[in-house]
């Protein structure tokens, strides 16, 4: 195959102008313009060493039928965006962009699992409830060894993502590696159509409200509050929040979540860089009449269930009781790029009230219960009554 300089000056091209086209895109708003930091462009050793690259593939590779500009383009942007090591910062090419779009519209088959990565090792960081995923005994912290065929060792994050997805009624097969057990445990689920209810609630013990969140979507503040009304005409005197497994989810329903708890205050803070990415939150004095409650947390409690936690902590409004969280707490926004391809890039934290960071630290429980594997009695809802209980007494 026979390159000449103006296919190499295109590909460079293309590639440069993918590379700044996140910090042009940021412009639209007249009031937030930002002003772009000199040290913002690309350094000249690093086009140099983009250039040299190229060249010397052109020039010595054995098989010039692989070198196609386009793969190699998009293999430069997606290694440029992995070598910061943030699992959240993701480039995806046009077709993997346009798969993205279809899931997030519901136009696919799942698992019911949030995944992530740590220490360059794929976990899961939660089974959603009422999913083929939570159905089968997947658990947080499950290492996600192999998929199929394919081994997940330094397999992209969003490659992970394309492997599980798949149609409704097809099966795929995965193997996971589980603290405690010596043998990998193998699963094979079969994907379905996820649609969640994002709240359940019911009376326990005669006067307390349980009510468990799974999920924050654009229902989840509709549903909590018609639950309340629920289960007020039925009676009761204090409140069990369950965020146990709960990955997060939308932001504004956190916030609003949040809202229905909390009378006045911070709720939660974003920082960026820049100003244009940082904002408070707070309460606007529509919360219910208050009841006494404690909030069930564990490591797969994660994101927007971490902002409600940390907020009821932090105003002294709840107790949290269970184990550490997970810890994300960073915030995304997806760029598209004018060649149909997309970067996401992680543009602020999250902090509770009293500026805590969640991110990588996670919420630590004001009284720390363990679930033992082996129990048949869920000790950490035990110890939430028990604790609810005795508070109730006392007021």
């Amino acid at each position: 195959m026979n390159f000449s300089k103006k296919t190499i000056s295109l590909f460079l091209i293309s590639l440069l102008l993918m590379m700044a086209s996140p910090i042009l895109a940021q412009t639209s708003s007249p009031q937030t313009v930002p002003i772009v930091p000199k040290d913002a462009l690309p350094p000249p050793e690093l086009l140099n060493s983009i250039i040299q690259v190229w060249d010397l593939l052109r020039t010595h590779y054995v098989d010039p039928s692989k070198i196609d500009p386009e793969k190699l383009k998009y293999g430069a942007l997606k290694g440029l965006v992995e070598a910061l090591g943030d699992p959240y910062t993701v480039f995806e090419d046009p077709q993997e962009y346009k798969e993205e779009r279809i899931r997030m519209e519901g136009q696919y088959g799942g698992l019911g699992i949030i995944i992530s990565k740590k220490d360059e090792k794929i976990v899961i960081v939660s089974p959603i409830e009422d999913t083929p995923a939570y159905e089968a005994g997947l658990k947080a912290d499950d290492e996600i060894v192999r998929i199929e065929d394919e081994p997940t060792q330094g397999m992209p994050l969003s490659k992970v993502v394309k492997l599980l997805r798949g149609d409704p009624g097809t099966k795929v097969t995965i193997w996971i590696r589980r603290a405690g057990e010596e043998k990998l445990l193998k699963f094979t689920l079969t994907r379905a159509q996820i649609k969640l209810k994002a709240v359940k609630g019911e009376i326990i013990d005669k006067n307390i409200a349980y009510l468990r969140i799974t999920y924050f979507n654009q229902n989840t503040t509709n549903e909590l509050r018609a639950t309340l009304e629920e289960l007020k005409r039925k009676g009761f005197k204090g409140i069990i929040l369950d965020l146990r497994n709960n990955p997060g989810g939308l932001l504004n329903e956190a916030v609003s979540v949040a809202k229905v708890f909390i009378k006045e205050g911070v709720i939660v803070s974003v920082k960026g860089r820049y100003p244009w990415y940082s904002s408070v939150y707070s309460a606007d004095g529509s919360a219910i009449p208050y009841y006494p409650m404690v909030v069930l947390v564990n490591k797969g409690s994660a994101s927007a269930s971490e902002i409600v936690a940390g907020a009821l902590q932090d105003h002294g409004r709840a107790k949290l009781i269970g184990v550490k969280t997970f810890g994300k707490g960073s915030v995304q926004t997806v760029i598209p790029l004018k060649d149909g391809s997309a970067l996401h890039i992680t543009i602020a934290y999250y902090y509770t009230p009293r500026g805590r960071l969640i991110h990588e630290k996670g919420l630590t429980p004001d009284i720390l219960v363990d679930q033992p594997e082996d129990s048949n009695k869920d000790v950490q809802l035990e110890k939430a009554k028990e604790v609810l209980l005795e508070e109730l007494k006392r007021t």
